[in-house]
């Protein structure tokens, strides 16, 4: 499969699960275990997917096959953990860039180096898919994080970024220009879901100048743009283990501008993707530590 049936094959499958209706496939809905909080996670590294991957496996998974786990492996990363795929089980195709390189004369009759990536496809499948990896699975571990302390993750994250967050009025915005955030007052919202959820997204917003995102410089502009916020927002939230809020009142507003830009470019849905994944890394940077335990096991 070429790089471009992959990207067609990818954005219909977002836009069938957008067409639904109802909540977007990528909010994650309230998980009080472990195994279930948080992004989609490889068995392999314990590192959260990132991208196009992790909006992939967030519909597929979720939406059309009900999965719970966030963990996820290859069939040979899951065979080295003393594990197996149950038979007649369907993979997940996901994307991989793999780094190549050829010589070819430059102008001047120079050999020079070309370095480029190209994009392949590979299958991972569930822990709910296999056999043998039941510590992974929702119901295993036990939860050991209250409500109140899941939403007092995001309120030190806001004050571990510096950022300038201020309340009052009835509007919630990011100004470019004095560089804060507005923010009505809590009570002023339905829910604290619905607080976060907007904070997230005007959080995301206020990353995009500090990531290299000019959204002036790209086409349907103003649509990547509430995209890009909008899965920022909820990958911040899933990574954080706080609820999503179902209010999709925003995201209803400029549904059919993005259906219609990811019919009209198959590129679109990767690169809103690819940088809302890279400002909530941004923002995440402020409180995690570098320290990563590969394929790490849960706590009872």
């Amino acid at each position: 499969m070429n790089a471009n049936d992959i990207r067609s094959t990818i954005t219909s499958t977002i836009i069938e699960s957008l067409e639904a209706g109802g909540l977007p496939a990528w909010r994650k809905p309230w998980a009080a275990d472990p195994n279930g909080l948080g992004l989609a996670t490889s068995l392999s590294t314990g590192r959260a997917y990132q991208g196009i991957n992790q909006l992939c496996l967030q519909v597929v998974a979720g939406m059309k096959r009900g999965y719970q786990s966030k963990w996820f492996g290859t069939f040979n990363q899951i065979k080295q953990a003393g594990a197996s795929v149950k038979k007649g089980e369907k993979a997940i195709q996901i994307v991989l860039w793999k780094p190549l390189s050829r010589e070819r004369t430059n102008e001047m009759g120079e050999q020079v180096e070309d370095k480029f990536l190209v994009m392949r496809n590979f299958s991972v499948f569930n822990v709910e898919q296999t056999t043998g990896l039941d510590q992974f699975r929702i119901g295993f571990a036990q939860p050991s994080d209250t409500i109140f302390e899941r939403f007092e993750a995001m309120d030190r994250l806001v004050a571990a970024v510096g950022i300038d967050l201020r309340h009052g009025g009835n509007k919630a915005f990011y100004s470019p220009g004095s560089d804060y955030i507005q923010m009505p007052q809590r009570h002023q919202f339905e829910s604290s879901e619905t607080y976060y959820q907007t904070l997230a997204h005007e959080m995301t917003h206020w990353s995009e100048k500090r990531i290299g995102f000019d959204r002036a410089k790209e086409e349907n502009a103003y649509a990547l743009g509430e995209l890009v916020a909008e899965l920022g927002a909820s990958f911040l939230l899933a990574e954080l283990g706080l609820p999503a809020s179902e209010n999709i009142e925003n995201c209803t507003r400029y549904l059919a501008h993005w259906i219609k830009a990811m019919k009209g470019d198959t590129r679109f849905i990767f690169r809103a993707a690819a940088t809302a994944s890279k400002a909530v890394d941004y923002l995440l940077s402020h409180v995690r530590t570098p320290e990563f335990n590969p394929c790490p096991s849960p706590t009872r």
